[in-house]
């Protein structure tokens, strides 16, 4: 038995969809612990491609057991939409799914206050989805969130929708300046979506307790990145949630020493969506190149990823904050055409040299990168599943990367698609 957890460990955005569909050949159960449909995983299986926003990918592969956690916020709307988009495609969603009822809701007032709260900040914007994922956090931490088992009790949701909604519509009418949402609009399609997902709802802490107990290999999986962490990441342009390893523990309820193994996935490159500041950002043709060849658009709201060079500060903090045991490289394949390769390895900032990441915002955005220069390989390492067959200015670069950040790859991806890996230690 095992249970390993998958994270990233830049801003998002690294890949991790294809490294969990990867790694899930050898679970029995993968498990979402954070964050809501304002992430994307795109997996690619033959010439056909997933992109899922809150299911698992591990519901790709057939037998797996798949659970989102209680960490999770839920627009109800959006999983059943991708629950029937999964059906389409002929994959089970049935016996095989699960949602802790004790995950939250999104609510159609966290939307209406995200997207007016982004208006309101104008220059200051944090560049969120506006799918009302942190207005629904707020509200946990608030104690005013409403949770599956709520919704699940048709006479405590309506009680306590009822409560909130007469706060949130002062609030929307009085500050944003938009219309009342109507209570029985709202309590009628919250019930209809009820109906369809109901079945999916039970305590998942019994079933993760029982898979533990019975010695099943779990795989917990989370969206976003280490540097968009709500306590570790580029604060306050972050998401709402852990979206490190800590957060397995409160977002699924599985005790830190039950974890075996940290996998952080690390992009080839750097990239970010939205606002905040990003030291290696590339705002030349070489940025403009990386994004093309890398696809690199938000597979949720398709919004251009801004691309920069391989920061080891961060992925070394990274290291740190997650406690990685080792890392899984992404979109290799994407620097192949490069004739040089830059690799940050520290900042200068005020004529001094840092080597670990500031908290201070302000910091950050005056660091400048000091790059070390490497040769990079002209010839396509498509699809290439052994090591020793990558050119000889690949494996030197991987193995820089390697000794920059002090932990070993157990996994290089080569492209898109699932075979398109090279394996070099398995995790469970």
């Amino acid at each position: 038995m095992s249970v390993v957890v998958v994270v990233g460990t830049q801003w998002g955005d690294e890949g991790k969809g294809k490294i969990i569909d990867v790694l899930t050949e050898d679970a029995d159960v993968v498990a979402r612990y954070q964050g809501g449909h304002n992430a994307g995983h795109t997996v690619m299986i033959g010439e056909e491609k997933f992109i899922l926003h809150l299911i698992p990918s591990g519901i790709l592969h057939p037998g797996k057991i798949c659970i989102i956690g209680n960490g999770v916020v839920i627009d109800p709307s959006a999983l059943i939409n991708e629950i029937k988009l999964l059906r389409e495609k002929g994959i089970e969603v049935d016996n095989n799914f699960f949602i802790s009822d004790r995950a939250h809701l999104v609510m159609p007032y966290h939307l209406i206050y995200d997207i007016s709260g982004e208006e309101r900040r104008g220059d200051n914007k944090i560049g969120t989805t506006g799918r009302g994922i942190g207005p629904s956090y707020t509200d946990k931490v608030a104690r005013t969130g409403l949770r599956m088992a709520d919704y699940l009790d048709k006479d405590l949701f309506h009680e306590r929708l009822k409560a909130n909604m007469f706060d949130k519509n002062l609030f929307l009418t009085k500050l944003y300046g938009n219309e009342a949402l109507k209570f029985e609009e709202v309590f009628d399609k919250f019930m209809e979506y009820r109906k369809e997902i109901e079945r999916y709802v039970t305590d998942t802490n019994i079933t993760l307790k029982n898979s533990i107990s019975k010695g099943k290999n779990i795989l917990c999986e989370g969206a976003q990145g280490t540097m968009l962490d709500i306590d570790f990441g580029t604060y306050p342009f972050v998401t709402s949630s852990n979206s490190t390893a800590g957060g397995v523990c409160t977002g699924l309820g599985i005790a830190p020493t039950r974890i075996d193994k940290v996998i952080g996935v690390v992009k080839a490159y750097t990239t970010r969506v939205g606002e905040g500041p990003f030291p290696t950002e590339l705002l030349d043709s070489d940025g403009m190149k990386l994004r093309d060849r890398g696809k690199e658009y938000g597979a949720t709201t398709g919004r251009p990823r801004r691309c920069g060079w391989f920061d080891a500060v961060v992925v070394r903090y990274a290291a740190w904050i997650n406690g990685l045991d080792t890392m899984a490289l992404t979109k290799l394949d994407v620097l192949d055409r490069c004739e040089k390769i830059y690799i940050c390895t520290g900042y200068r900032y005020n004529g001094k040299i840092l080597k670990e990441m500031p908290s201070s915002l302000s910091i950050i955005k005056e660091c400048q990168p000091i790059y070390k220069e490497m040769d990079g390989w002209t010839e396509d390492i498509t699809g290439i599943n052994s090591f020793d067959d990558l050119p000889g200015n690949a494996r030197r670069y991987i193995e820089e990367l390697s000794n920059i950040v002090g932990i070993d790859f157990c996994i290089i991806s080569t492209g898109q698609k699932r075979e398109e890996t090279i394996l070099l230690d398995g995790p469970f």
